[in-house]
């Protein structure tokens, strides 16, 4: 079960009483997994400390345990880069993302691959200077010569929904999709949210219409009336549509992804 979903656990406001009462709830209910979601992923670890000791969990109950699941919210590369290799080192039975809104391209495919960011073991190098990697390149002193973080276990990707939705261009889904089918790794496609592409569309709009193009990196939006529309079809990507949440579904492709980790079905 998703845990405070309009919330945020690991959020600095929270009080710390609150988190060892969540804790305390979560290990007298092992019959649930409970899903974990946050905007501030660095705070997990020490939060998750700090509420064990409070709880009187930490000594004869280590962390993690079994039914805890962690994740992360990543909108977007720079997230990707900054807080994924964090929610690695944070223990837990399953580690996830949540790129939703995802508001663009997003390349995670080495934090799918298990083991990363670990090089196979350092050898000293002749191609290179002293002090290099002759496996990877890379120096001794980088990370990638430290224990293994692991790996995500499960990708879930989602379009905005709301007044103010942003779109989300169809090649940023697919290209996430295809990055988990090639690791192996379970993907769920939760929404279009506001926008979809014109396959998602039911027929040429009865009323005015908010459109988004993608140009030279970037949106460019227009509205479409239905005597516009006359002669044009929906599939014409990567043109999205502002057609509603509801009407948008979680088909991708024209398929649904409802893949889960394996240890929870």
């Amino acid at each position: 079960m998703f845990c405070a979903s309009l919330a945020d656990v690991f959020d600095n406001a929270v009080a710390d009483a609150w988190r060892a009462d969540l804790i305390d709830l979560i290990w007298n209910t092992p019959h649930l997994d409970w899903l974990l979601l946050t905007k501030r992923i660095g705070n997990a670890a020490p939060m998750i400390s700090r509420a064990l000791e409070l709880a009187g969990r930490g000594v004869n109950t280590p962390w993690p345990w079994s039914n805890v699941w962690i994740g992360a919210t990543i909108v977007n590369q720079e997230e990707a880069d900054r807080d994924i290799p964090k929610l690695l080192a944070v223990p837990a039975r399953i580690r996830f993302l949540s790129m939703e809104p995802l508001l663009g391209p997003v390349d995670i495919t080495d934090f799918l691959t298990p083991g990363y960011p670990s090089c196979a073991g350092f050898v000293p190098s002749h191609r290179y200077e002293e002090g290099y990697c002759d496996t990877c390149a890379g120096h001794q002193n980088d990370p990638i010569h430290v224990a293994p973080l692991g790996k995500v276990d499960w990708v879930i990707v989602g379009g905005e929904s709301g007044a103010d939705a942003r779109p989300m261009h169809p090649d940023w889904a697919r290209d996430i999709r295809d990055q988990c089918e090639a690791a192996g790794t379970p993907f769920l496609f939760k929404q279009w949210g506001a926008w979809a592409p014109g396959e998602n569309c039911s027929g040429p709009p009865t009323r005015t219409e908010r459109v988004a193009d993608w140009f030279g990196g970037e949106w460019s939006f227009y509205t479409l009336t239905p005597g516009a529309h006359d002669g044009l079809t929906y599939d014409d990507e990567p043109t999205v549509y502002r057609i509603g949440k509801k009407t948008a579904g979680r088909h991708l492709d024209g398929l649904m992804h409802n893949e889960f980790p394996a240890e929870s079905l």
